[in-house]
């Protein structure tokens, strides 16, 4: 068993758009060395957005916490809020934006476990 919480991640990943990823579970050794998925907790600050990327393998799933926010897959356009989740399959070009006027934060779980080598960005 393993047990971590968002407050004691020792070095979320801060990508430059803003984002900050505290990844919870996953295959690395500060997340429990998952095997099969990976769970992470995701915050953007208003006016912020993770960068466009793709993943070849990996499926995820994004489940509003709070704040509102704009995915944008494959160039169509959704507004996600509280209590929605959203499949994002490989291997589809998404981008999560913040434009609410608090916080988003979300649950992302990613099958197989996230790697930074399956992330590619868009072109």
């Amino acid at each position: 068993m393993y047990i971590n919480e968002k407050d004691t991640v020792v070095n979320p990943l801060l990508n430059p758009q803003g984002e900050t990823v505290y990844e919870l579970i996953g295959g690395s050794v500060n997340s429990g060395q998952a095997a099969t998925h990976s769970l992470a907790v995701i915050v953007i600050p208003p006016g912020c957005s993770s960068q466009q990327h793709y993943h070849q393998v990996g499926e995820e799933t994004y489940y509003i916490l709070s704040g509102v926010a704009k995915m944008i897959i494959d160039g169509q356009e959704f507004e996600l809020t509280p209590g929605q989740a959203c499949l994002i399959q490989p291997p589809e070009h998404h981008q999560i934006i913040n434009f609410g006027q608090g916080n988003l934060e979300f649950i992302a779980v990613c099958v197989p476990a996230w790697t930074p080598g399956d992330s590619y960005p868009s072109s």
